[in-house]
């Protein structure tokens, strides 16, 4: 492996390096100097709860909320393992006797409230590329038919998450009615506003793309006189995938942003209510918690955006 570094380091030429340097270096310098920044400020800012917390007192959170997380799974290991046990011991005298293992009635953790979020978002964001995309592909070949939805389009894009939540949260409890849910109501009530607030770069992209399609290849797939399927599938979609992406990755990002709101206001499970529960609990680990919780929600947002661009890459080479 060495030998295999040693001989790509031997064939870049020093301009190559230097740029490989700067790509490494730079980022490193701005993160350092944040940090020092962050150190050197924090003490100077006092709050109701004391001294706004530093690099210091946040990472050692970080690693506390994880060993909350580790206690927890071990607790509800041994939950499961005794009523193994005990149906084990039931069934032994009565094997027709029927037995049930009950979930691990403890709080999530700060890490259950991360996955939490992420499956939230990621369900709102995939009914609103199922919705979006469609739609734009509709709109981009029907130059009418997009003049005629623009207004509406325009008018329900900027409306906030916080206008959105009332009305969804309404509708949901007065529809979503049943005596063995299959989700929760605070789920759908996250997921739909999530779906409301990030389908229309995606719309709005993908209609642009799908009408930006250069005329010589429409012009081909008349004379081949290619199905509507076809021509979408060979013609159009191949030539508005990036169009698509960029508004993927940006509905993408604005779902995380709305998730997290939508669920500090709800109160329904994940890192919006972790951070409001925080805020609530007013004690000295408080701020140190909640700024955890939001270098988790940068870094996580971060991670998604990379994923989309490594998915679009690969999306466009394929094609």
């Amino acid at each position: 492996m060495a030998t295999r570094s040693r001989n790509l380091l031997s064939r870049l030429g020093p301009n190559e390096l230097l740029a490989a340097g700067k790509q490494t270096l730079l980022p490193l310098i701005g993160i350092l100097v944040f940090l020092g920044f962050w150190h050197l400020a924090a003490p100077q800012v006092q709050t109701s709860l004391g001294a706004f917390p530093g690099p210091a007192q946040v990472w050692e959170q970080a690693g506390q909320l994880w060993q909350e997380h580790a206690n927890q799974r071990e607790r509800a290991s041994q939950f499961i393992a005794m009523q193994e046990q005990r149906n084990a011991r039931i069934l032994a005298d009565n094997p027709e006797a029927e037995v049930r293992i009950r979930s691990y009635p403890g709080a999530p953790t700060f890490i259950d409230q991360i996955g939490t979020s992420l499956v939230t978002v990621l369900s709102g964001f995939a009914l609103a590329t199922l919705i979006a995309v469609p739609l734009g592909i509709v709109f981009g070949l029907n130059r009418y038919f997009q003049a005629a939805v623009n207004p509406l389009i325009q008018i329900f894009k900027p409306v906030s998450p916080l206008a959105w939540l009332p009305l969804v949260t309404m509708v949901v409890s007065a529809t979503y009615v049943s005596d063995d849910p299959m989700f929760q109501k605070s789920f759908l009530t996250s997921m739909i506003t999530v779906t409301l607030c990030s389908l229309w770069p995606t719309l709005i992209n993908t209609s642009v793309g799908v009408a930006a399609v250069n005329p010589d290849l429409l012009n081909v797939s008349k004379v081949l006189k290619l199905s509507f399927w076809t021509h979408v599938r060979k013609v159009v979609l191949p030539s508005s995938v990036p169009m698509i992406f960029t508004g993927l990755r940006v509905s993408l990002g604005i779902a995380w942003m709305v998730l997290i709101a939508a669920e500090m206001l709800a109160q329904s499970p994940g890192l919006g209510k972790f951070v409001w529960d925080e805020f609530q609990n007013g004690s000295s680990q408080s701020l140190s918690r909640i700024m955890v919780a939001v270098l988790a929600i940068g870094f996580i947002g971060f991670l998604l955006d990379r994923v989309m661009l490594l998915i679009q890459k690969k999306v466009a080479w394929n094609e």
